[in-house]
């Protein structure tokens, strides 16, 4: 397990390394629409990379802590959020380590958030204990009919490991009693920078976190 999160780690440290920003500089569309149906609040950006959704939540006036396992992802985001006159706090480690308050924010943004096949139940249920009462998750990932779409094209992205991709039954059990504003498995056209480019199958999901 610690060869695997490490050769994880420097995966990513090793593409945030690159001077171009992997999957561009503007927010991933499902987020941004999902998003801008909300009053702005704190929101927690897990695997939030270089930035592009966490900084587009702070333009909006959102309140935006992000988390990264890449201190070279941390620095991108840093410097876009400079690039657009906002602020986040961004904190550098593994989400298991994390340590942040039950009930402490409005929302969580999943954008792409590909966790090891073996841990990410977990975590979203450990996210799902940071989020308020009433709180929103905003997702978007790769489904696990994504596998063979990326087979054709690589360039589209996604891990190759079908394992960490997800279905619908999944984000059912994972957030389990939440309100189900949108959950879909759809085809679309992926165009964020130079690893997102092609057709993928993603699963949307917006959800409520029960009140009680």
């Amino acid at each position: 397990m610690a060869n695997k999160e490490h050769d994880y780690k420097n995966l990513w440290d090793n593409r945030y390394r690159e001077k171009e920003y992997a999957y561009g500089k503007e927010p991933n569309e499902f987020f941004k629409e999902q998003l801008g149906e909300f009053k702005p609040g704190s929101i927690l950006m897990p695997a939030d990379g270089e930035g592009r959704n966490g900084v587009y939540a702070a333009q909006l006036g959102w309140q935006v802590t992000s988390t990264d396992l890449s201190a070279e992802g941390r620095e991108k985001a840093l410097q876009l959020a400079r690039e657009r006159g906002v602020t986040i706090e961004y904190f550098v480690g593994d989400l298991e380590q994390v340590d942040l308050k039950e009930n402490s924010f409005d929302a969580i943004g999943l954008i792409y958030a590909h966790f090891l096949a073996e841990k990410k139940s977990a975590i979203h249920k450990k996210l799902g204990m940071y989020l308020k009462p009433g709180g929103i998750i905003i997702f978007e990932a790769f489904s696990k009919r994504h596998i063979e779409l990326a087979r054709v094209n690589p360039r589209v992205g996604g891990p190759k490991d079908i394992d960490m991709l997800f279905s619908r039954e999944e984000i059912m059990n994972d957030f389990v009693n939440y309100d189900i504003l949108i959950l879909e498995e759809c085809e679309i056209t992926v165009n964020e920078g130079i690893y997102h480019a092609g057709t993928g199958s993603v699963i949307r999901f917006a959800g409520r976190k029960p009140l009680r």
